[in-house]
Parts: C-alpha cells; structure tokens; sequence
C-alpha cells in the first residue's frame, strides 16, 4: 500500500539525514531511501574514516620521529595497520548507530533500497510517485510525497581510459579498505583529498609522489597557501609533478606494480610506484534515480537549482554533491536545512558560499574561508593584508608545530574582511573564527580588539588581524 509523507529525501548522507531532521523537527511527516548505509559517504567513505586514518598516521610519525624532542625515549616504534583499520571502523560504527538512533528519535521512517522519481499517478497527480527497490528482496514500496529532496552525492571520478581495478589503480573508496600499507605510491590529483593523502601515507611511511595536472598543488586555495604546504610536504620527503598530464594510455600494472607517463613542459616523464590512487575529484550520483522522468535539468553532470534549491520541478530539490558547487559535507547540512525551511514556508536566507570555511586535514593542516588575494585584486578591490607566522606564537613553539601562518586579506577602503587563509597546527579548528567574524561583517580591528588568550594557537588571529594595518606586536 502506498505511504503519504510531507517530505520524502533520496540519499541518507549528510544532507539528507539532517535535512531529514530538521524536517521532523518542523512537524513534516518524513521518510529517507538510502540504497546503502546511513550517513553516506562522508560517514563511511569520506570524512570520518579518513580522518581516523589521518589520526593514526600522525600519533605515529610524531612517537617514531619527533618523541625524542619532548624528551620521550620511545625505543623501536612499529605499525600494526590492522589495529589503525579496526580504530577506524570502530568509529564509523558508533557514528552510525548515533545516526540511525536519531532517525528513531525524529519518527523517521527509512527505506533501504533504490529510490526512483516516477511520474504522476493516480495517488499523486501532481506530485508524482517514489518507487522503492528494496534491497532486502521485499516487494517494492510506493511512496507519495508532497515533496522531493534529491540528496544522493557523489562518487569517484576517474581520468577517461584510467581503468580503476581496485589492486594497482584505487579511489579513495578502495584505499580506504587496505589491509596492507604499499611500499610506494603515486597519486594523481594534488587537490584536497590528494593531498590528505599524500600526508597520511608519507606519515605512514610510504614513498609518495604527487602528479597535478595544475601548474601548483591545491590550485583553488590562495597561492600562498599552495606555496607553503608544497614546502612542507617536500621537506617531509613527498615528491611532487606539476603542469603533468597524465597519459591514461600509457599505464602498465603487472607484478612490479604500476607504471605510467605524465607529459611535463612538453616531455613524457615516466613514474612508477606498487600502487596508484586517482583523486582528480567527484561526479554526481544522478543516475538510475528517475530524472528522466521530470523536467529537472541537468547540466555538465549536475542537477541545477534556484537559491532556495528547487529544481526545475518546484516540488522536488536538490541538495549537496549532486548539485555541484562546493561538494563538503557542511554545506550539504546546510543547503537541506535551508531547502526544508523553503518547504515550509519560512523564507529562509539564501546561502553565501563566500562565507563557508573550507578545510584541509593533513599535516600540516590548511583551511580558508572567503576569496583569495587574486580572486579579491579580479573583483577590483584595493586590498591590505596581514600575514603572521606561528613561528613567534608560544603555544605552537610548545607543540612542537611552528611551521605555518595565517594571511587576512581585506579592502583598504572599507576595512572588510575578505578572506582569511591559514596553514599550521590545528587550523581547521580555529577557521570558525574568520567564518564568524565574516558573516559578522567584522573588520581586522574588530578581530585584533578581541582579547585572545595567552598562550594559545588562536593568538595568530589577533596578531595577524593587526598586521594587516602594520601593527602586529611580535613580529
């Protein structure tokens, strides 16, 4: 028998479980289909468990390499990889049981299977149907929703005739599940999650070589930024390729592992490694779920949407990776409360993407929020910046992590913020910061007038809030 819901989301990841919630919580009777596991790929591909492993690969380059400077004898330090896997599962399951405990805490009913959009019907002659393929071989369930939020993400994506086999050539989703750390490994794509990578298995003691199709490693951030973590990662022993282009046709895998070349200034430069991963971004999960079936439009491989993230067909929305822009897991939080505010009738907000705070957790970790110096100077404004090292800051000193700094970019004119960078210890915790002072529409002296305290990482903020206008105190 078909079930009527206020609010059906296909896709229970990130954006489709809060949105999902947040919907209960305004009184909306509604379902999820998740084809697969709650909490989708940031909670079991994505965020959390490469987190963990990032974790792991830090406490053991630090007790193997560094112990002896805080005056810790450690004697031989090993890796027991298994034991790293099993912390790493032991997360994702307890996050995931949180999960579905508050889908029963929201009366949430969750369907686990296929979801597809179907035409009108004689139930919905408007609205049109949700067909369930239930994965648990049971009859096909038949939803009526008054509304639709296509909340289904994003996968891999591979370079055009760079065959993913799962031994020699992986994602990130197949490297994820190694039992067995390789020897050496070359990673194509220097962007965020390549370079995530790149740190954790360097930290693991893995060869690492970066080829990047850009002429710099993370080329979306602000150059310094790129500047220094290519420093960093280089001192640390990861060998990088920039402006390489990968000749997808010329790869080899056998018993020596992996081979293939990258054209460099115009030459062909082969790499070898025991293993390859492809991190040269995501694609979006639009197929097989019934598109074909509505008006919705899909452009460059993403479902496009009006602010308040209504398709083409008002009744059904669109939220995170599928839809393209910045494919983070906050943001797809974000973009399913303000599309479930928007079915409610509660004219939310539009969403500014200038002022979501963006993160990078290897080591050392790099986050940003805002626009970059270039992007700031393109715009047309006459900007003034302030750049300060976590060398003169004490609490770094005591961690043993000086390296670093934090750059604020603002406009001469209006004294704005528009932008703050930052690479160092412990960064992507101190972001929220710069992100609240920016939707404060905060100036550098608001931030510089905030008494930070002494001693703690988050004096780099003050003190490079005051070098933007040349007066920073320890510098």
């Amino acid at each position: 028998m078909a079930q009527n819901y206020d609010v059906v989301i296909l896709g229970g990841g990130t954006g489709g479980y809060v949105a999902a919630i947040r919907s209960a919580q305004l009184g909306l009777k509604t379902a999820i289909v998740e084809k697969s596991e709650l909490g989708g790929t940031c909670l079991h591909r994505g965020c959390i468990p490469s987190k963990a492993l990032l974790r792991s690969a830090e406490v053991y380059s630090t007790t193997k390499n560094h112990a002896a400077d805080f005056g810790v004898q450690t004697g031989d330090v090993t890796l027991d990889f298994s034991r790293v896997q099993q912390r790493k599962q032991g997360i994702v399951d307890q996050l995931h049981a949180g999960v579905q405990g508050l889908m029963k805490k929201g009366k949430i009913d969750v369907y686990e299977g296929i979801g597809r959009i179907l035409g009108p019907s004689i139930f919905s002659p408007n609205a049109g149907t949700i067909s369930v393929e239930m994965k648990n071989g049971e009859e096909n369930e038949m939803l009526i929703p008054s509304n639709v939020i296509i909340a289904t993400g994003s996968r891999p994506r591979t370079l055009p005739g760079l065959t993913i086999d799962g031994e020699f050539v992986m994602t990130s989703d197949e490297a994820l599940k190694m039992e067995t750390l390789p020897q050496s490994i070359l990673i194509v794509g220097g962007g965020v999650i390549g370079i995530e990578w790149a740190s954790m298995l360097n930290d693991f003691g893995v060869d690492v070589t970066v080829i990047e199709y850009a002429d710099r490693i993370i080329p979306t951030e602000d150059k310094d930024i790129s500047k220094e973590m290519l420093k960093l990662l280089k001192k640390k022993g990861i060998k990088f390729a920039t402006s390489a282009k990968v000749m997808a046709d010329t790869l080899e895998t056998g018993e020596n592992g992996v081979t293939i070349q990258a054209e460099i200034n115009g030459k062909n430069e082969s790499f070898s490694a025991e293993k390859m991963l492809v991190s040269v971004g995501r694609q979006a999960n639009v197929e097989n779920i019934g598109i074909e079936n509505t008006d919705i439009i899909v452009e460059k491989g993403f479902i496009q949407v009006k602010k308040s993230f209504q398709t083409k067909e008002s009744h059904i929305y669109a939220i995170g990776d599928v839809i393209g822009g910045l494919q983070l897991a906050h943001v797809a939080s974000h973009e399913g409360i303000t599309a479930i505010e928007h079915i409610k009738g509660n004219n939310p907000h539009a969403m500014n993407y200038d002022l979501v705070s963006r993160c990078i957790y290897s080591n050392p970790e790099a986050a940003s929020v805002g626009i970059t110096e270039d992007q700031a100077k393109e715009k047309g404004h006459d900007v003034k910046v302030g750049k300060f090292s976590f060398k003169a800051i004490g609490k770094a000193l005591v961690y043993g992590e000086s390296d670093g700094f934090v750059k604020i970019i603002a406009d001469k004119e209006t004294n704005d913020i528009l932008g703050v960078h930052m690479i160092g210890p412990h960064v992507t915790d101190m972001i929220s910061e710069a992100g609240l002072a920016m939707v404060l529409d905060a100036t550098p002296w608001e931030i510089a007038e905030t008494i930070h305290p002494h001693p703690t990482l988050s004096e780099v903020m003050g003190e490079a809030a005051l070098a933007v206008d040349g007066k920073a105190i320890h510098s």
